[in-house]
């Protein structure tokens, strides 16, 4: 190391120019090779002694010293080898490294550390990517399939973590939350398809009539808090609040997860409770099953586009009239929360078009049954959200930037393992995951 100091030194007296990223790269390979020769050292355990040569072993009898083995070990700093005491059990037939479980590495030649990256980059982007992040960027050479195998078995862990504490919630064994009351708790729940294999599809229709699926829909719920307003008394999320739950799952499972997480962020001591969601059938009935007595919004927004669908069929091609029509219909009925009329004026559109006369129907029935949902004047006097942007933006950021992407098809396994891993990042847990663990 010293002497390739002394050439860079030399060079720069010389010349009066220095390569500064060459340098520095350089000099963190040195430094990665001295560190891992060092761990390489430090690696290197005893063999016991004669009265610890035998070890109790989870089936009952005691496991037999057979010797030291190493095995690699890839660490931040590069690629070290560990050499440690095996232990065989002659009953069960099954051998165990005890250090390896010191070390965090049972199965596995990858250090804590450089799963917590591949994690990281797994989550965050493309495998391929993931790779070449850790090449450039840690100065560590792993496969792809290295990054996928890591994000994905630590994103299961989580994932199974999840479902342990979900069915204790179903036992009513909840956590008990401690902290002030929050003013206004919002849930809002949405879903997306995913492009997967084609094996996660069998047996279930397309989109298009006749036409296989091609996607399997995630279900994604988050929940944010909102304690102000701004001067004109509109309503502002509290900065950082949000939080995320996601699975391509049943509604039923889906029901239960976003509760617990409705009930961790402190549903139950909230004064006031608010859903928010366009009007998907299995939303309502989730709300009306684990929430009931929140004030239920279907998405402002949502709700025009359902208007504009509408007028672009009775009124094709015709953008003037399509402005005057939804002037009445959106800004004069819907936007006032005027929706019996809004219904009343649908109904009385006539038409000898029957396809746009089932469309009229479909429509007047989807306000019909919303009614109650769609009250806007008085959730704004109230001071509350009548949009539903944060979990339409999480679809898009939670879900899509990172299992849409083209090319992409996924298990369903695979993508809620990094559905799981991506909303413990984005939630702010994954240290405090990766620091309990071990000890579950």
């Amino acid at each position: 190391m010293n002497r390739w100091l002394a050439r860079v030194f030399a060079e720069r007296h010389n010349n009066g120019r220095i390569d500064l990223e060459a340098v520095e790269t350089a000099l963190r390979t040195v430094l990665h090779s001295a560190g891992a020769v060092a761990l390489t050292e430090l690696f290197q355990f005893p063999a016991p002694a004669a009265e610890q040569r035998q070890k109790a072993c989870s089936c009952g009898h005691q496991a037999q010293y057979q010797g030291l083995r190493g095995k690699p070990v890839l660490t931040v700093v590069g690629a070290a080898r560990v050499q440690r005491p095996y232990y065989w059990c002659p009953q069960c037939h099954r051998g165990e490294f005890p250090v390896d479980a010191e070390l965090d590495i049972v199965d596995t030649e990858l250090s804590p550390g450089v799963r917590r990256m591949l994690a990281l980059v797994g989550a965050d982007g493309p495998f391929e990517r993931g790779r070449q992040q850790m090449q450039t960027l840690a100065g560590l050479e792993v496969t792809t399939k290295s990054v996928e195998r890591t994000a994905e078995a630590i994103g299961s862990d989580i994932a199974q973590r999840e479902q342990r504490e979900i069915q204790k919630a179903v036992q009513l064994d909840l956590p008990v939350v401690i902290g002030k009351p929050v003013p206004i708790l919002y849930v809002e729940m949405d879903g997306t398809g995913v492009p997967v294999v084609k094996k996660e599809t069998a047996g279930r229709k397309g989109k298009v009539d006749g036409q296989p699926a091609h996607t399997r829909e995630a279900k994604l719920g988050c929940v944010f808090t909102q304690t102000t307003t701004d001067k004109k008394g509109r309503p502002i999320r509290d900065p950082d609040s949000t939080t995320y739950v996601g699975a391509i799952e049943t509604a039923e499972n889906f029901g239960r997860r976003i509760y617990l997480e409705a009930w961790d962020r402190g549903w139950e001591h909230s004064q006031k409770k608010v859903v928010i969601a366009d009007g998907a059938e299995w939303i309502w009935n989730l709300a009306n099953q684990h929430f009931p007595g929140a004030v239920q919004i279907v998405d402002l927004y949502h709700a025009r586009q359902h208007l504009w669908d509408l007028v672009r069929k009775l009124h094709p091609n015709d953008s003037a009239r399509q402005k005057m029509w939804m002037k009445i219909h959106q800004k004069r009925l819907l936007d006032k929360g005027k929706i019996e009329k809004l219904v009343q004026a649908l109904h009385a559109i006539q038409t000898d078009n029957l396809e746009l006369r089932e469309a009229i129907q479909t429509e007047a029935d989807y306000f019909q049954r919303n009614a109650e949902r769609m009250r806007y004047p008085k959730f704004r006097r109230q001071h509350l959200f009548v949009g539903s942007g944060v979990i339409e933006a999480g679809c898009k950021n939670v879900i899509g930037s990172r299992l849409k992407k083209s090319g992409m098809f996924w298990t369903v396994l695979g993508a809620n393992s990094i559905l799981a891993l991506r909303c413990c990042l984005l939630n702010g847990r994954l240290e405090t995951y990766w620091e309990t663990r071990q000890a579950a």
